[in-house]
């Protein structure tokens, strides 16, 4: 399943490693979830996990942007003409519609179209268990 993950779920899930973002964060990882993303969305992952109010180390950041650069999907994507609610998160919608990815995970729903392609993390992790039913019991 292809997944663009907003930058909120990287940094929950780094901060609460028992979280269902951690869960998300380690699917994607683990190659169960196939992350799609543009340089926009990378150039926001690095900035923000490297913010100093989150006490991120590099030894943890470094290997997850390497991650995401050379093993997940990078998407050339087309601008949408849409009004958001926050246009930073924009890129994320273009990514995802041009990259046909089954969703997009956020803690910030009301930031996007009201969309079924846009999904909180607990709905993320019941639809990646109803796909995955008889594969797997766990999400991580």
């Amino acid at each position: 399943m292809k997944v663009v993950v907003d930058t909120n779920i990287f940094v929950s899930g780094l901060i609460n490693t028992d979280g269902t973002p951690a869960q998300i964060v380690n699917l994607v990882i683990n190659g169960r979830s196939t992350l799609i993303y543009d340089d926009r969305i990378l150039k926001e992952y690095a900035d923000v996990l490297n913010r100093k109010k989150f006490g991120f180390k590099r030894s943890m950041i470094d290997p997850l942007l390497d991650f995401i650069r050379n093993l997940s999907e990078y998407v050339g994507a087309d601008p949408i003409n849409k009004a958001f609610t926050d246009e930073d998160d924009k890129k994320f919608y273009e990514v995802a519609k041009t990259g046909a990815a089954t969703c997009i995970v956020t803690g910030n729903k009301n930031h996007y179209p009201k969309e079924a392609i846009v999904k909180s993390p607990s709905e993320f992790i019941q639809l990646y268990l109803a796909e995955n039913q008889g594969k797997s019991t766990e999400a991580t």
